[in-house]
């Protein structure tokens, strides 16, 4: 991606007009202008601010914008959004003129002759930086990316007013065609809204970034936008409620304070849904205020009164005043359950705090008195101290095309930005993984994801991705996302997709097993497992899809029995629990006492098969011993676990003999040209001389096993107890080695353990 050029080239007469747009917006008068500057500096210098205005105006001339607008109204508007930031003399004048080298006939040296050499510097600054393209590879950009950051660490105003020159763009992006848009709002989203925040210019990145995400998420922001107002009329008599409560208290504790509602922006409501994969219902403090008090000292006397009215809710506190952060910015937050249950967020701070919350570095006096010494300007704002710091350090690199590598976007600390082979720019957080990106570029490709490329080389995919980064994906076709992913990725859109697909592999397994139970019972009632019978008998099932039935029995959350009742009402089920015997497993028949128990075995083609580790069930063997193949087996559901396998004599099994219906019939199915080890744990007893357990690891490793885990404990002076866990092909194997350590000198005692 190129960082794309914003304003459209201006159309010269000779081309053909753009139609005017209905409600087109009155194009500012230079008395108007002077006005807007004069409410906050009374002493501005009129004839400069008119002088940049007749000289705009007659550069540009009729040149036209895509609205059909007059394309001098541009630079108005940018001047406008800088009065707003109460910005000196030279900066509006030069915000007016910005665009006159770069789409006019004027020059640097005309403008430094009419302006003065002040002006001359912010407009040629803005020049430099008009067809910049932060991502590109070759020299040229880093070498223009350099300019830029030099020339903001000249003159912070050269910032201002090209973050100005976007927010307009962004205001008439509308007229724009589709893919320009798209572009646009992507580069405003990536890199002119986290710049405005690095410099502590919270009100220009919140409504960049609203802009852009209504261009990116149309559906999205409108639903939110919707939803927010729905939640404001809602909120409304509780807000009321909290500012009249608050300014109460405050004032009966003698501080004087504004209290004001805010509300959240489409965007940062969006972001928080994603990130914690939440719904909008779920989000708690919708609803915002900020007290606006005099001093630091009133501010902790505000959050006392706070916090003794209502109750706090835990680990939403940070005090920003005593640890501000980088952009400057310093404020208390904290979050109470307020009336009516309510989660209430607020922010305390000063009223200067607050005017450096919004406006960041164009809050500093120094900056709207037109002073250049930038020795007073780094005392004076930590952001801006930071950032001319960082480009001291960048500035050093020794070519161009190693600069731009090295320094891209870091002035974005939050983010990382990387590329696919094709070169798109993925925009990720700090600590992002290829896991990430994969679901950035899209959900399949992160569902099918088994490895990456990073820079060409081979990686993990848990690698940490840096700045600049080409990853490209490895996949496989019917690849399900390892669930332990969801815990690793640091994106909300990763994490919801691996929830998702998780769950729906679950779900698919779970059904799996409860088709196969179902079978099995329909087969025992003498009845066929018909779905259409089964789609009938839904309601009384409690279940929408026959999926859910499947699912329900797979997870043990409904009987198979019921399952056949619902489906054949006069089925009765005159089975009772087998009386505890040796194993305690199957069912007997209350009618027919000739019927015998059942016993899970490996001739029973009846059983539901398994495939050990890799089954299509959600298996899993016995945690105390395991099991192998040749072993007599049977299978406990658990819900919500799955299957467990055990071995036909293991004595855990008597812990389940009251509960039949949790009993399934098993057998091994291995396949001979995929051969897999299995779990088993041996408990053995040695002489306690040296060399013994090299013996032991000896006899396993001339055997072909595998040890996973070893536990010894004293007994006594001569014997040690040790414990081996071990992975064996089959019961044949298994008992090779078993009959190998017996004959050992050092082994006095080898016995297998089976739960």
């Amino acid at each position: 991606m190129q960082l794309a050029k914003v304003k459209e080239t201006p159309q010269q007469p000779a081309a053909p007009a753009v139609p005017a747009k209905a409600g087109r917006a009155h194009m500012m008068r230079h008395f108007e202008l002077v006005e807007r500057v004069k409410r906050y500096n009374p002493h501005t210098d009129e004839a400069l601010l008119n002088r940049a205005y007749v000289y705009a105006m007659q550069a540009h001339g009729s040149q036209k914008r895509a609205s059909g607008d007059p394309y001098f109204a541009h630079p108005l508007e940018v001047a406008a959004i800088l009065t707003d930031l109460k910005l000196d003399d030279a900066t509006i004048a030069a915000a007016v003129l910005h665009d006159t080298i770069e789409d006019t006939a004027a020059t640097l040296e005309e403008i430094e002759k009419t302006f003065g050499r002040e002006i001359g510097a912010l407009v040629d600054g803005l020049t430099k930086i008009a067809r910049l393209d932060l991502v590109s590879k070759h020299a040229a950009q880093g070498e223009n990316f350099r300019k830029l950051l030099l020339a903001i660490a000249a003159d912070v105003r050269v910032l201002l007013v090209k973050l100005a020159d976007r927010l307009h763009n962004m205001r008439t992006l509308d007229f724009m065609p589709a893919d320009k848009r798209k572009r646009i709002a992507e580069e405003t989203l990536d890199i002119y809204a986290p710049l405005a925040g690095r410099m502590g210019i919270q009100e220009m990145r919140d409504e960049l970034e609203d802009l852009a995400f209504r261009h990116l998420h149309s559906e999205a922001y409108e639903t939110i936008s919707r939803r927010l107002r729905e939640s404001s009329a809602r909120n409304e008599r509780v807000v009321e409620e909290i500012e009249r409560e608050l300014a109460v208290k405050l004032a009966s504790k003698g501080i004087e304070a504004r209290v004001r509602g805010r509300k959240k922006r489409p965007y940062s409501i969006w972001r928080k849904m994603e990130r914690k994969s939440v719904a909008f219902e779920q989000l708690s403090d919708i609803v915002g205020f900020r007290i606006i008090v005099d001093t630091v000292d009133a501010c902790y006397q505000t959050l006392g009164i706070v916090h003794t009215t209502w109750p706090m809710v835990p680990g939403r506190y940070k005090d920003y005043i005593s640890t501000p952060k980088q952009n400057d910015y310093r404020s208390i937050h904290t979050t109470v359950i307020g009336p009516g249950s309510q989660r209430v967020e607020l922010q305390i701070r000063t009223r200067q705090m607050d005017e450096i919350a919004e406006y960041g570095i164009a809050a500093h006096a120094l900056y709207k008195d037109g002073g250049t010494d930038t020795s007073r300007l780094a005392g004076e704002s930590r952001a801006y101290q930071w950032l001319r710091r960082t480009i001291d350090h960048l500035a050093e690199g020794d070519n161009p095309e190693e600069f731009l590598e090295h320094t891209k976007l870091e002035l974005f600390h939050d983010q990382v930005f990387c590329f696919t082979p094709k070169g798109r720019l993925i925009a990720l957080p700090r600590g992002a993984t290829p896991i990430d990106f994969a679901y950035a570029v899209h959900t399949d490709v992160g569902n099918t994801a088994v490895g990456c490329k990073i820079n060409g080389r081979m990686a993990p995919l848990l690698t940490e991705l840096q700045n600049g980064d080409e990853v490209e994906i490895v996949r496989a076709d019917g690849q399900t996302p390892p669930a332990a992913w969801e815990s690793l990725v640091v994106t909300g859109k990763a994490r919801a997709a691996i929830r998702r697909a998780t769950r729906s592999a679950v779900r698919k397994q779970y059904a799996g097993l409860g088709r196969q139970i179902l079978e099995r019972a329909f087969e025992r009632a003498g009845k066929s497992l018909n779905p259409d019978k089964l789609r009938a008998a839904l309601p009384r099932l409690a279940r929408h899809t026959v999926d859910d039935v499947m699912a329900a029995v797979g997870r043990g959350e409904m009987f198979s029995g019921d399952v056949v009742k619902a489906v054949y009402p006069e089925y009765k089920d005159d089975r009772r629990p087998a009386a505890a015997g040796a194993n305690g497993a199957g069912w007997v028949s209350a009618k027919d006492p000739n019927v015998k128990v059942k016993l899970p075995n490996g001739e029973d083609e009846s059983a539901i098969p398994i495939r050990g580790l890799s089954a299509d069930l959600p298996v899993r063997f016995a945690p105390n011993g395991g099991a192998v193949p040749g072993d007599r087996i049977v299978g406990i559901l658990t819900p919500g676990e799955g299957v467990t396998i055990y071995p036909i004599q293991s004595p855990a099994l008597a812990a389940f003999d009251n509960e039949p219906d949790r009993w399934l019939d098993v057998r091994w199915e291995v396949d001979p040209d995929a051969p897999q080890r299995f779990p088993a744990r041996l408990e053995l007893q040695s002489i306690n001389e040296p060399g013994t357990l090299a013996q032991i690891a000896q006899v396993i490793a001339d055997h072909d096993g595998n040890i996973d885990n070893v536990s010894m404990k004293r007994r006594t002076q001569d014997f040690t107890n040790i414990t081996i866990d071990l992975t064996v092909w089959d019961l044949k194997h298994l008992n090779a080695i078993i009959s190998e350590l017996r004959a050992k000198r050092v082994i006095s005692r080898v016995e297998r353990v089976t739960g």
